[in-house]
């Protein structure tokens, strides 16, 4: 053989070698550091904190750092007293785990600091782990960590939006709980932010979504005549809302960054009730029951009968009274959401698809009872023809065609919530290269974003929207319209492009 022919040979196999996958060189399941994803999670209350173990057992993610402008747990509310507690001892095998002294539920960015570091020492000491960061500041942090790849955003409805667009404009990928912002506009520059800058993003709800095959085959074939109503109920709110704004001025928590928390919203005095879990329930920082809990039952609905642009928007809404000087009073406030609802969005025809009242229901209201059935479920979804009802469980799961008899339910199917959705996984693949976004990417959410922010400015003016699509602007009534944006604080809107 001759010289060149050896060199040649040789230079074909280490070229061989050096491209295999250098997850194959640590075993099955290893992907090396330099092939992590590196993740910032921003936003560590309970509902970050419960949104962390999938990314930490992902051998493709490695999060780096945390934010939060909360230190300290100590003021956190949760769904159960020891829950969030017990999975976190579960994950890094410490029976005696505490957030901090007193065994308060957990939240808060040095508890969050500490899960990362506790679980990468114990699982990956291969990997020369280095720590993690902790930062108050969203802003500091994406200045500082260059390095990140990624951001998860777990922070307050209020904040979704400046820091998806934030990261997003800086090439970083992103993923973030629902809503994608808590203002029609803000909503819809954080989704052209995305198709502008082509970052992988990931919108969490889609992944609780069902499947609308069997609905729209009965739909199709005329089961039960020309759609008319499609309704959606929960029982939400399952968190305190309150009637009146807060008159007492308690101290800020120690470690509590206030200023920080508001981000973009105005200056008022701390209250406790503003703000963990109960933020849901106030317009100025949350989104109502609507986008807390719609966004997991409607995207598929919507795509599948391409709802987009309802042209009337019409609230209806309990109230509260109080006593003043001995005269019962009606408190009409613009300023948090009532405790039940229901508000009807109509869809116009779009090809062969007759125009749709949408009606969404919370508080415990539901429609009118079918003559079917004797009772409908705290929550549940019912498409309604010119000749027959679909019922279906609130995710669009169990459907029933109702001229029938009900077919035996099938074995819950129960998701690891440890394991990563198919969704994210997509996410991971485009976050790598791979062309095919997410389906919850942020660029297919408009709709569904549109809608749970109509809901809050049509309940917030008490009045029937006429809304123009186009111009995304109330044409009826001119004062609504202020309420699709925000007055953003100094140094808080969103940067151009």
């Amino acid at each position: 053989m001759s010289v060149d022919s050896n060199r040649r040979t040789f230079l074909g196999s280490a070229a061989s070698f050096m491209i295999v996958p250098r997850h194959a060189l640590g075993g099955p399941g290893y992907v090396a550091p330099s092939d992590k994803i590196t993740l910032a999670h921003i936003g560590v209350g309970t509902e970050g904190l419960r949104e962390l173990p999938p990314l930490l057992l992902s051998p493709e993610i490695q999060v780096v750092a945390v934010c939060d402008p909360n230190k300290y747990a100590g003021e956190y509310r949760d769904w159960s007293r020891d829950g969030i507690r017990n999975s976190m001892r579960r994950l890094l095998g410490k029976p005696d785990w505490t957030a901090g002294p007193g065994d308060p539920i957990p939240g808060g960015r040095d508890a969050a600091q500490n899960i990362v570091e506790t679980y990468y020492a114990n699982a990956r000491g291969a990997d020369k782990y280095k720590g993690c960061a902790a930062y108050a500041d969203f802003r500091e942090l994406l200045e500082k960590e260059k390095d990140i790849n990624a951001v998860k955003v777990m922070t307050p409805d209020h904040l979704h939006g400046v820091v998806c667009m934030a990261a997003m404009r800086k090439g970083k990928h992103a993923i973030v709980h629902k809503p994608i912002a808590n203002r029609l506009e803000e909503a819809h520059t954080t989704i052209e932010t995305a198709r502008q800058t082509g970052v992988s993003t990931h919108f969490m709800p889609w992944d609780a979504n069902g499947s609308m095959d069997q609905v729209m085959a009965w739909i199709n074939g005329g089961a039960i005549g020309k759609l008319r109503e499609v309704h959606n109920w929960t029982n939400r709110p399952v968190w305190p809302q309150f009637p009146s704004i807060p008159t007492s001025a308690p101290p800020v928590p120690n470690g509590f960054d206030w200023d920080l928390w508001l981000g973009p919203e105005a200056m008022r005095p701390y209250h406790p009730d503003y703000t963990h879990m109960t933020f849901r329930g106030w317009y100025d920082f949350g989104g109502g029951s609507m986008a807390d809990m719609g966004h997991y039952s409607l995207w598929t609905v919507f795509d599948a009968l391409e709802l987009s642009g309802p042209t009337i928007i019409d609230p209806m809404f309990s109230h509260d009274c109080v006593l003043r000087n001995g005269v019962s009073t009606t408190i009409r406030n613009d300023f948090s959401f009532p405790t039940a609802s229901a508000v009807r969005f109509r869809y116009p025809a779009k090809g062969a698809r007759p125009q749709i009242d949408l009606i969404w229901y919370d508080g415990g209201i539901r429609p009118p009872l079918p003559e079917e059935v004797e009772e409908l479920p705290l929550e549940g979804m019912m498409f309604v023809g010119d000749k027959g009802k679909i019922l279906c469980g609130f995710h669009v799961n169990n459907p029933w065609l109702l001229s029938e008899k009900k077919p035996p339910e099938p074995p819950r199917e129960r998701r690891d919530q440890n394991e990563l959705s198919s969704g994210l996984k997509q996410w991971i693949a485009a976050c790598k290269g791979a062309k095919q976004q997410s389906p919850g990417a942020f660029v297919n959410a408009w709709p569904i974003s549109e809608a749970v922010n109509l809901y809050a400015v049509a309940l917030r003016t008490r009045k029937r929207l006429a809304y123009d699509p186009a111009s995304r602007q109330v044409t009826n009534f001119a004062e609504a319209n202020k309420y699709l944006t925000r007055e953003y604080r100094d140094g808080w809107a969103p940067k151009a492009s």
